[in-house]
């Protein structure tokens, strides 16, 4: 009976001690209990707002979990030290510029710290050291910029819904735009106007090209003008006597006005003496008259019989005694 009482202890223990070892192994995979045996080294970091962390909360670095809050306290008037439980072995890869913010697990999941960032230019991070903070746009900022977003499309939607009422009822210029064709043909003609415009003016920018292109051509005479000098200074010297001239002209004809008007000069006389004008006349007449009596007078000399002989001697030298026609 003795023996039998001391197996069945035995077995009661055995059970009980593996269920112990159990209970142990699932409460530390649950926990995270197992994380306590690691070595880790604690670095802190002062916020302003912690958002709902909490101690326990897991720290984050790569994508990795590298270790939890450890403490939350209060510093100063309102900031918060956070300290936190890093494992020893992530020392290597953190380092002392390197920034900690606050982020969510999911959308709405548990609040999470994020070790981000660092330069080889600064050491590795040791035990007690404090990184700086970065700040976070929380779910709560998200809201709000999404509420204020809300309220600057309903009034732009207001604002859209105005501009499109004026330009159905014809309202500012863009509504008679659209709803007057008179306007519209006016603009249609005013652009084809300035396609014109444009067509003439790239005309006149090709024919410019090609003056300008004779004008580096040599041999023509717009290139011997601007670049021979000899030329130049002929073409300027004709230009100052054609001057001189126009001048001499001018002070000609201003002479001859000023004698016009004259009643007592010799042109003015024969312009404004009627008198004198047909005197004039009638002497022109008398010496037409006898230039012709003096042609018939030679004309008769020629066949007098004293003077024939002398006219003939002069045809034979070839030339003749006197003018006569």
């Amino acid at each position: 009976m003795k023996e039998k009482s001391n197996k069945r202890a035995v077995l009661v223990g055995l059970f009980v001690f593996i269920g112990l070892i159990f209970l142990l192994g699932g409460i530390l995979m649950v926990g995270n209990l197992h994380d306590t045996f690691k070595n880790k080294m604690n670095i802190v970091s002062l916020f302003e707002d912690v958002s709902g962390l909490k101690k326990g909360n897991n720290i984050w670095f790569s994508g990795v979990k590298i270790g939890t809050v450890s403490d939350l306290r209060f510093y100063g008037k309102s900031q918060v030290v956070v300290s936190m439980n890093v494992e020893t072995k992530t020392q290597q890869y953190i380092r002392k510029d390197a920034k900690v913010k606050i982020s969510s697990d999911g959308l709405i999941g548990n609040k999470i710290l994020i070790i981000y960032g660092g330069t080889e230019k600064f050491g590795l991070v040791q035990e007690g050291d404090t990184l700086g903070v970065d700040k976070t746009i929380s779910t709560e900022d998200m809201i709000n910029t999404l509420q204020e977003n809300n309220k600057n499309f309903l009034s732009i939607t207001s604002d859209f819904k105005t501009i499109s009422k004026k330009l159905v009822t014809g309202e500012g210029t863009i509504g008679k735009l659209l709803n007057d064709n008179s306007l519209y043909n006016h603009l249609d003609a005013t652009a084809a106007s300035l396609q014109t415009a444009s067509n003439k003016a790239s005309q006149l920018v090709a024919s410019l090209t090609v003056f300008s292109e004779g004008l580096n051509k040599k041999g023509t005479l717009v290139n011997e003008i601007t670049t021979d000098t000899v030329v130049f200074k002929s073409v300027k010297s004709t230009v100052i006597e054609l001057q001189q001239i126009a001048d001499t002209a001018r002070l000609f004809i201003s002479k001859l006005k000023e004698a016009g008007s004259n009643p007592k000069s010799a042109v003015g006389v024969l312009l404004y003496d009627e008198a004198s004008g047909n005197h004039l006349k009638e002497t022109i007449k008398n010496l037409e008259s006898s230039s012709i009596k003096l042609d018939e007078d030679l004309e008769a000399a020629k066949h007098n019989i004293l003077l024939r002989g002398f006219f003939k001697k002069q045809a034979k030298a070839g030339k003749p005694a006197l003018p006569i026609k």
